[in-house]
């Protein structure tokens, strides 16, 4: 190979790299992301849904994530539980009161190496109360070109008590115990797509 071929090819490579290692802005991919729940039904099951409208974006250098500042907001009246009525009444003054408090939003404040993957301590605020919470959150997927795009993904995990967040709503069962367990497990799974800097 000659030195000219040997340059173009290395030039080729660089410029296929996703310059991890740089600051760049990430956008939560709407489309191909959500935030999923779980909670105990009259003590003996679980209910699980997700909202699917989920927004924000990953600012910081995704080869050293602990670097990054993460922004998510969700949209509090695309709670989906697969039962319409059910799904009406969490929207309800009972619950998410979603005419008043429509969004749901995460910051991060501080992400710390744990193991193999990572601890995010952030202020989630949900239903007008903004508390703090710390989620586990896996290491972020190696960038791969699809298209013109950069991509990226990464999921969390975390684990509130709805009361702390004034969702108190239940209903005592004749055989003892309530309705609505007070413990919400979170799974969030976003795909990132690499802001493109330039003018558009």
């Amino acid at each position: 190979m000659t030195r000219r071929l040997v340059v173009f090819a290395a030039v080729a490579v660089l410029l296929a790299l996703p310059l991890s290692a740089e600051t760049a802005t990430w956008v939560i991919d709407g489309a191909h992301s959500s935030a999923g729940f779980s909670v105990r039904h009259m003590m003996v099951s679980k209910v699980r849904g997700s909202f699917d409208k989920v927004s924000g974006t990953v600012t910081g250098d995704l080869s050293n994530p602990a670097s990054a500042q993460v922004d998510v907001t969700i949209d509090a009246s695309s709670i989906n539980t697969g039962n319409a009525k059910r799904d009406d009444h969490l929207r309800s003054a009972d619950f998410f009161e979603v005419e008043k408090y429509p969004a749901i939003t995460f910051k991060s404040k501080k992400i710390a190496k744990d193991g193999d993957g990572y601890r995010m301590t952030g202020d989630l605020t949900m239903h007008g109360v903004t508390k703090e919470v710390v989620l586990l959150v896996e290491p972020p997927a190696a960038p791969i070109r699809v298209g013109k795009a950069w991509r990226s993904g990464a999921s969390a995990t975390t684990r509130v008590n709805r009361k702390d967040f004034g969702l108190t709503w239940n209903r005592a069962l004749e055989a003892g115990g309530v309705t609505v367990g007070d413990d919400v497990e979170i799974f969030i799974d976003v795909e990132l797509i690499r802001k493109d800097e330039a003018p558009e």
